[in-house]
């Protein structure tokens, strides 16, 4: 028999920057300092909002990524995510309908991975999130859509954000009541709960340091104080028969115990949890480090560098000269490198300037293009994470770009690309010796084959 699922809410909104970090964060503080044990989660391939929502929650923030991991996965993690907790708070991503835009047909677009799609998947009932800010009556109308598009989709509630008066709160109020929904909350306008923001979204958590800290403590007082708590967790439910999912069950347990270094510290935040729970799951030995400042842990058998911001510390990592070389010496002798995004940018020649490890013959440099959205790849070369021909769904998020390429290795991945002439193939990332490096973002549970095959190949490294 499988127990009840955890109870959650779904933070949703109708469109982005209608207050959904505040409320979502604020909410996981306000609850875990009333005595309730919150799992946080993040709809999406966010890297950020969860760094917030682990200082609020004082456990570790994951994404709910239908798009990234497959929807069947979204129950056992949900329920993975969720064990020995009493309440989640699931944050939505964008509008609460948007999704994974794949256009079909004239008027047809889908909305895979959208928070709708997974707040159905869960059976948890939706609070919307509304900027009131040039609203009044006709908020009835907004509210009366969004409850009426999906049938798959309850809203539980509303959360009136940034009210500009009493009169203007009352007036809220009585369209919510016209059309039947409650209101849980009302949050005066305050700008001074605004966390500083760079290219890509918010600055992350530990980037922001004390000021993260501060800044959840003030989400969570203003929603203690405006937000009716216990309407909020009375309403709250879910209905995931799932078994829970298990890094365990996922992967392979090698041989050895092999010190997989995986970068961590303000210049590469961007990662799943589960990754290295299966990474440990699969018998490595996890070592986190920080490039700015430390070397490679002793018996490095293989390297993780993940996402994150590192043109905004390139002169920081380019004066750990002592690092880099380990690295280069280490790559040119096989050592395993799994490098996203950062890491890319990390093992390529120079970075705005800066020296960087020299592993890949390519220079990287900021831009004032942004690129972004999900990719459907396939793996072009075999690599110590895929076997030529794999298929994987994956998210490209950066500012950055490559500039003077040198062709030095294989291309890493391939897939197609939508232009003013129609659909055009794509190569992207590289693969050369131990080394996978890529601005492609991938989601471990998605793909755990990956991590049974990298740790094998760290076991035959550390063998050499």
């Amino acid at each position: 028999m499988v127990n009840a699922s955890c109870p959650a809410v779904v933070i949703a909104a109708p469109a982005s920057g209608s207050g959904k970090t505040t409320v979502a964060t604020g909410l996981m503080g306000a609850l875990r300092n009333a005595g309730r044990t919150v799992a946080p989660f993040k709809v999406g391939p966010d890297y950020i909002d969860p760094g917030y929502h682990s200082l609020a929650a004082g456990l570790p923030g994951r994404n709910l990524d239908a798009v990234m991991v497959g929807a069947d996965r979204i129950g056992p993690l949900f329920r993975h995510g969720s064990r020995g907790c009493d309440i989640a708070v699931v944050e939505g991503v964008m509008g609460l309908f948007d999704g994974k835009i794949d256009m079909t047909g004239p008027g047809e677009a889908s909305a895979e991975g959208s928070t709708a799609r997974v707040a159905a998947m869960l059976g948890a009932p939706v609070i919307l999130v509304v900027d009131s800010r040039g609203h009044s009556q006709s908020l009835a109308a907004v509210l009366h859509g969004f409850s009426t598009f999906d049938a798959s989709v309850r809203i539980g509630g509303v959360i009136l954000n940034r009210v500009g008066s009493q009169r203007h709160e009352d007036v809220l109020r009585q369209a919510c009541e016209r059309v039947g929904v409650p209101v849980l909350g009302a949050l005066p306008r305050m700008s001074e709960l605004v966390v500083p923001s760079r290219h890509l979204g918010l600055i992350t958590a530990v980037e922001h340091g004390g000021a993260a800290t501060d800044a959840v403590d003030a989400m969570s007082a203003l929603v203690s104080r405006f937000v009716d708590i216990e309407a909020v967790s009375a309403l709250a439910r879910s209905s995931v028969t799932a078994p829970q999912w298990s890094p365990e069950n996922e992967v392979h347990s090698s041989d050895g115990s092999p010190v997989i270094a995986v970068a961590g510290g303000p210049a590469f935040t961007f990662g799943y949890t589960e990754h290295v729970e299966l990474l440990r799951a699969a018998g490595a030995d996890v070592a986190v480090f920080d490039p700015l400042r430390d070397g490679l842990p002793p018996g490095t058998a293989g390297v993780v560098l993940p996402g994150g911001f590192p043109e905004e510390h390139a002169a920081a990592l380019a004066a750990n000269e002592l690092l880099l070389a380990d690295i280069r010496t280490a790559a040119a002798k096989g050592l395993p490198i799994h490098a996203e995004c950062a890491g890319l940018l990390y093992l390529a020649s120079r970075l705005d300037g800066h020296a960087m490890a020299g592993v890949v013959d390519v220079d990287a440099e900021f831009g004032n293009t942004l690129t972004l959205g999900y990719r459907d790849a396939v793996a072009l070369e075999s690599s110590t994470l895929f076997d030529a021909g794999t298929r994987v769904t994956g998210h490209e998020f950066h500012r950055t770009k490559l500039v003077d390429v040198r062709e030095s290795a294989s291309a890493a991945w391939g897939w197609h690309k939508q232009s003013p002439d129609g659909r055009t193939a794509a190569r992207e990332g590289f693969v050369q010796g131990g080394v996978h490096a890529s601005y492609l973002h991938t989601h471990a549970a998605g793909n755990p084959g990956s991590i049974t095959r990298f740790v094998a190949a760290a076991v035959d490294y550390a063998r050499v």
